[in-house]
């Protein structure tokens, strides 16, 4: 009976506990993906190479960009647009001059170009669908419309264009990175294969390194490039990205500093310099460094809009996930991981299983969550098949040899061998990490388990009596555990105290169980017969009065001996006087003969 109330603990534990591993409980970054397919991703590509219409202008840039359509036939007006990164007064010129009646192919290209660079992809998307309507259009427009379905998450029409356009290595680069996006191995090494010692192809190369985590093989080639040309100062945001996912949020906010101290008001600077203070600081810090790049921003300006209404919501602490998560879900790929941790933390077990069921795991984070949300449908539903399958995925990240050192890694192990029941190995991990979770409830919620498997029990309760968190205070896996080191540490009062405060429910009878049994265990008498007496007026089953009969005769025996005050055999008789069992009269008469002797009232 108490092995199973314990079992029940143990369970719950888990899910909290690998929850915890992911400290964001946040997969927060940012959008930014590094994709080097884009005309230009993001305004931090200014300082990569000269501003000419003709280039790409940035480490996401392509070579012969949507600025190839026919330069010589534009207006003089638009270049200064164009050359000041102005791209909204562009769009203002170009569609005056569509209203005066001079739309045409060239008009359209760069309208799309400037919208693309505003990162209005939808409004660009539209412009070069317009342009392929004409039978003359260029080919090339096919690859510009594949960009911006690329952008929107639209991967299938994007693979669909860029197979339409002509062969060149911006067709290479948007099919590699969509390779990437649907997983398919082979397919990525064959773009991978077709890749030049050029910048653009080994920019490309590195964001994909980084979207497979391997930011070091990602470092390596931006500092390689960075060593060549140090006038390219936006390598070095891609390179504090690749920091910040390695955890030194220290140096990726120091290599960050070099970009921001020439471009102070650049949305994917400023953004990834709030994550950093997330880690480091906390979620007031990080909204701090929005709120001042908001307030300077202009309302017209959208990029990176999604994004920081996304993290956002992480610095918050998950306020407004429903509303901001959900349409971002095939746009930002942390959306959907959050969202599955806010319903786990709302203990919507179903939903957060549902959006991650169809999810083919390829980073840490997601290897982890999925783990965690078979974790808890399994303890919900008891299936062993669901808790089999989240232990897979812990050992999965614990043992893979990039995560075996990390501080999530170590935690999935202790998870893993959470699941197996093999408590000592859970200790090894746990005590490698506690140096980072001195204060952290949910750490020395699983710390004390585990320590409670082991019999360390006043380590235990110690570690038990910390938690602040009322959540945890209230569930049955905290008072049970807490209860037991109670008894086990000779203070069973307090156990029994911490069953008087509980409504009556299937968690206070079974706390109720484990109290009667491991009292009497420990030769605690007194209050293994107040507990077996209340379970047998719950449920009259032979064995609690077995156990009452048991308990009341050694709280006699004690009290004979000297080892309890004599008053407790008030007390024991009135418990057995509730029982109507032809024994009950027996054992008193033996009681009341030793009262009597002894001067004892009874």
């Amino acid at each position: 009976m108490a092995e199973a109330a314990d079992k029940e603990g143990l369970e719950v534990v888990v899910a909290d506990y690998v929850i915890s591993t992911r400290p964001l409980e946040i997969t927060d970054l940012n959008r930014i993906e590094q994709v080097a397919i884009s005309p230009s991703p993001s305004p931090v590509d200014t300082s990569l190479q000269d501003v000419k219409p003709a280039v790409s202008t940035g480490p996401g840039g392509t070579a012969g960009g949507i600025v190839n359509i026919d330069k010589k036939k534009k207006a003089p007006k638009l270049e200064d647009f164009i050359e000041s990164r102005d791209f909204t007064g562009a769009i203002t010129f170009l569609e005056f001059n569509a209203a005066a009646g001079k739309q045409d192919q060239d008009t359209l290209g760069w309208l799309g170009y400037a919208a693309f660079h505003l990162s209005d992809y939808k409004k660009a998307m539209e412009t070069y669908q317009a342009m392929l309507q004409d039978p003359k259009c260029e080919p090339l427009v096919h690859l510009y419309l594949g960009c911006c379905y690329f952008f929107l998450g639209m991967y299938r029409e994007a693979d669909e264009e860029a197979q339409k356009g002509p062969t060149c290595k911006l067709q290479n680069r948007l099919l590699f990175h969509l390779s990437h996006k649907f997983n398919d191995e082979k397919r990525l090494m064959g773009y991978h294969q077709n890749l030049q010692d050029v910048i653009e192809d080994q920019l490309s190369l590195a964001s994909i390194h980084y979207l497979r985590s391997h930011y070091q093989e990602a470092i390596d080639i931006y500092k390689r490039i960075l060593v060549e040309h140090r006038e390219y100062l936006a390598i070095n945001v891609y390179i504090a990205m690749c920091y910040y996912k390695l955890d030194y949020y220290d140096v990726s906010q120091e290599v960050l500093s070099v970009y921001l101290q020439q471009y102070p008001d650049s949305v994917v600077a400023i953004n990834l310099k709030a994550c950093n203070h997330f880690r480091l600081y906390n979620g007031k810090a990080a909204e701090q460094e929005f709120k001042a790049m908001t307030e300077k921003m202009s309302p017209h300006f959208h990029f990176a809009e999604d994004l920081i209404k996304h993290n956002l919501v992480v610095f918050r602490n998950g306020e407004g996930a429903l509303q901001v998560f959900p349409p971002l879900l095939d746009v930002i790929p942390e959306a959907r991981l959050n969202l599955v941790i806010y319903h786990l933390r709302n203990n919507d077990t179903i939903a957060a299983f549902n959006l991650m069921k169809d999810v083919e795991p390829s980073t840490p984070q997601e290897y982890i969550l999925k783990g965690i949300v078979n974790a808890a449908l399994g303890q919900e539903q008891e299936s062993r098949e669901h808790l089999k399958i989240a232990q897979q995925y812990f050992q999965l990240v614990g043992g893979s040899a990039s995560e075996c050192d990390t501080i999530p890694g170590r935690q999935c192990m202790a998870s893993c061998f959470f699941l197996l029941k093999q408590f000592e190995d859970v200790l090894i991990y746990l005590n490698s990490v506690k140096g980072y979770f001195y204060n952290d409830d949910t750490f020395n919620y699983n710390y004390a388990q585990a320590k409670v498997a082991t019999g360390a029990y006043e380590e235990a309760e110690e570690i038990l009596l910390t938690i602040q968190n009322e959540k945890c205070k209230n569930d049955y896996a905290y008072l049970s555990h807490l209860a037991r080191c109670y008894i086990m540490n000779k203070k069973p009062r307090l156990a029994w105290e911490l069953y008087l405060k509980m409504e009556t429910s299937s968690e206070s009878f079974s706390l109720l169980q484990l109290i009667a049994n491991d009292c009497y265990k420990m030769t605690q008498y007194y209050y293994s017969a107040k507990a077996f007496d209340v379970l047998e007026r719950l449920d009259p089953n032979p064995e609690y009065w077995d156990g009452k009969r048991g308990a009341c005769i050694g709280v006699f025996k004690q009290v004979v001996q000297g080892e309890e005050p004599k008053e407790l055999l008030r007390d024991v008789v009135t418990m057995l006087r509730n029982t109507a069992n032809p024994q009950v009269e027996y054992i008193i008469r033996i009681m009341k003969k030793y009262a009597k002797d002894n001067r004892i009232p009874l």
